[in-house]
């Protein structure tokens, strides 16, 4: 699909302020209660240090949960800009079918069930709250983000680079405390990831919903492992 000009236009002030909000660490969506399968991974020797930290993110963003979430936000946003409510109502069914385990689907649709709320409450928008209305409990973090940002105004582009990046950055920040690694060692990972984030960006906004699809088995498996780890951290 061609981007639209309003999709990549300069971001103003108050489209900033939101974006920043939004994917601020004291957004209180509960992000650092999940570790998306990285928890078991550390147990079974899979991730022990910066390297394997950067490689298993990579899979998550380029295989995993960041190459659907990516395309359904951007449908999601295209949806909302439009005024396409029929076509939200059904991206929402299908992005809370499209999750490959238990402790996924809680960790997406808690994290979006979160941003909605405050979002409807510290910065209210009729539309987006119709939308909420529809679909109680029922809509992911990134459709709400996605959808979110179509009806205030942010641009699809930087609204999408800043969720992979802050997807990318909370798995990061799990796996300090994991494994554990260092501050500089998290900020060293945090960079290496820029340009896969930037590329799995480049992949949602080219993919077509009815032809995508994802091969990271390992990363389901670890995370359904994860519900019977005997001791946990984290709730994925």
């Amino acid at each position: 699909m061609a981007i639209t000009t309003t999709e990549i236009e300069p971001l103003a002030t108050g489209a900033l302020h939101r974006l920043l909000a939004w994917l601020s660490p004291a957004y209180p969506v509960g992000a650092y209660s999940y570790s998306h399968g990285l928890e078991m991974a550390v147990e079974e020797g899979r991730v022990t240090d910066r390297a394997t930290l950067i490689a298993y993110v990579t899979t998550v963003l380029r295989a995993g949960a960041g190459r659907i979430d990516g395309a359904l936000l951007v449908a999601a946003w295209r949806a909302a800009a439009a005024g396409e409510a029929a076509r939200l109502d059904e991206l929402t069914a299908l992005a809370a079918a499209w999750r490959g385990t238990a402790e996924t689907a809680l960790e997406s649709l808690a994290q979006g069930q979160a941003f909605a709320a405050v979002t409807q409450a510290a910065w209210p928008e009729p539309r987006f709250a119709a939308f909420v209305a529809r679909h109680p409990r029922a809509l992911t973090h990134a459709l709400a983000f996605g959808a979110a940002a179509g009806f205030q105004g942010v641009p699809l582009r930087p609204a999408l680079a800043g969720w992979l990046a802050g997807f990318a950055a909370s798995l990061v920040s799990a796996g300090m405390r994991l494994v554990p690694l260092g501050q500089t060692d998290g900020q060293v990972a945090t960079a290496a990831l820029q340009p896969v984030v930037e590329a799995a960006a480049d992949a949602a906004l080219a993919a077509e919903l009815e032809t995508l699809g994802t091969a990271a088995p390992l990363l389901d498996l670890l995370s359904m492992r994860h519900e019977t780890q005997y001791t946990r951290l984290f709730r994925s």
